[in-house]
């Protein structure tokens, strides 16, 4: 599925009033079942969704035990339907509706609280250079114009991008390409569009990502979990401005001169 249709909307501006066709995002319900039992209902776009299902569930620690993501079941119609055999338990106690997504949900599992300790750098230069390119890569956003994007670089290169309604959704689908493509996130940073809210800092510190940036602010929550983890945030990411909240040494280059 593209993620998208079109639909006819009246467009008027200050001397035209005419009908087109324009490109809408879609949105559909999915449903997670656990060994054909409905464990959560989400809302999101309907693409990567092995993706999508696999980071959720790891990154919230849903099943405790094994379970194989390759033999998950998905059936696409006006909802999705997606199953999971697994042998472990389910625990879906703690479950909170998220900070303004869409039929977001996140769970309040405990995060290892041992500050990061990884040597990663990135130049301020090669940091714009690749949120540029990120920004480039939301053929959803550029298209529909309310989509949310997450993607994951080693510094040099993106290795996988996302979009998704739900700023979350869109991060657990990059977590859950890494998972079941065995790359490690230790020493990544994570690219988002999105206000970077305390959800998004505990996704980032519970796979130990080191590097979190987003175009958008990070909340006082956000920076204080950031600060504690060893994570650090930069938010404001626009040209080549941005505003460094947590752990700048990571951030290597001229920074400018102080004001005196």
């Amino acid at each position: 599925m593209k993620g998208f249709r079109h639909k006819k909307i009246t467009k008027i501006s200050e001397s035209l009033n005419h009908v087109v066709e324009d490109a809408v995002a879609e949105e559909r319900r999915l449903r997670v079942l656990i060994n054909g039992k409905e464990a959560l209902k989400m809302y999101c776009s309907p693409v990567m969704i092995r993706e999508l299902v696999t980071g959720f569930l790891m990154t919230e620690g849903i099943i405790n035990g094994g379970w194989c993501a390759e033999r998950m079941s998905i059936q696409y119609g006006d909802e999705i339907v997606v199953d999971v055999p697994a042998e472990g338990e389910v625990s879906l106690e703690g479950g909170a509706i998220t900070s303004g997504c869409v039929g977001g949900m996140t769970f309040d599992r405990p995060v290892d609280e041992e500050k990061l300790d990884t040597a990663v750098t990135v130049g301020r230069e090669e940091l714009t250079r690749l949120f540029q390119q990120f920004q480039k890569r939301s053929d959803l956003y550029n298209l529909t114009g309310c989509i949310h994007s997450a993607a994951l670089t080693d510094g040099r290169h993106i290795i996988v991008s996302a979009e998704d309604i739900g700023r979350h959704n869109a991060v657990d689908k990059v977590v859950g390409y890494c998972v079941l493509e065995s790359i490690p996130l230790g020493d990544k940073i994570m690219l988002v569009s999105g206000r970077l809210s305390s959800e998004m800092a505990s996704k980032c510190a519970r796979w130990g990502i080191p590097v979190v940036v987003s175009r958008a602010a990070p909340t006082a929550l956000a920076i204080d979990i950031a600060e504690a983890r060893g994570i650090t945030m930069v938010g404001f990411m626009r040209g080549r401005r941005l505003n460094i909240y947590t752990h700048p040494e990571r951030i290597t280059g001229e920074q400018g001169r102080q004001p005196g």
